[in-house]
């Protein structure tokens, strides 16, 4: 997941460079760091991310809905390989609620240029019968991909259309 931290860090910096977005950083082991305050040097948010093992994403989502302070408007980013660590139900409940607020939700397996990780189907299949898609996305189709979510294009069909390249 090292590729998928880099690009992540510089993406997001570029994010909240533009006045019209909020974005928010949130990285996670079974910790939750929050780098937003760093997002105007993107050094030192790559510099900064240094995580141990293990997985809370439950806990990473839980801190990240507190964010959200208009759903409609929304786009959360998940970039993890599944394998959670903490409380599964807890997990999807969370984004079910989410969704139901109208945040759009995308799960990257991976945000790099060498394709799907190992990652847990049973968590993707899960949160594709909530209407999330969960797929590998290069760094060059991140741009399309935020654009697709800003426009509130369909994610799912986007993700489909992605996974036939």
């Amino acid at each position: 997941m090292a590729a998928s931290v880099v690009y992540s860090g510089v993406f997001a910096a570029v994010l909240a460079s533009m006045r019209s977005l909020r974005t928010s950083l949130v990285v996670f082991d079974t910790a939750v760091v929050d780098l937003t305050d760093q997002l105007s040097d993107p050094v030192e948010v790559l510099f900064g991310t240094q995580l141990g093992g293990g997985t809370d994403i439950n806990r990473a989502i839980g801190y990240s809905q507190q964010l959200i302070t208009r759903p409609r408007d929304s786009i959360f980013v998940l970039i993890s390989d599944l394998y959670e660590g903490g409380v599964r139900e807890q997990m999807l409940r969370r984004v079910a609620e989410m969704t139901a607020a109208g945040v759009q939700v995308v799960v990257l397996l991976a945000l790099s240029d060498e394709g799907a990780p190992a990652y847990d189907r049973q968590n993707a299949a899960a949160l594709a019968a909530l209407g999330v898609p969960a797929f590998a996305c290069t760094p060059d189709a991140f741009p399309d991909l935020m654009a697709a979510a800003i426009e509130r294009r369909d994610l799912v069909a986007f993700a489909e259309r992605f996974a036939d390249r």
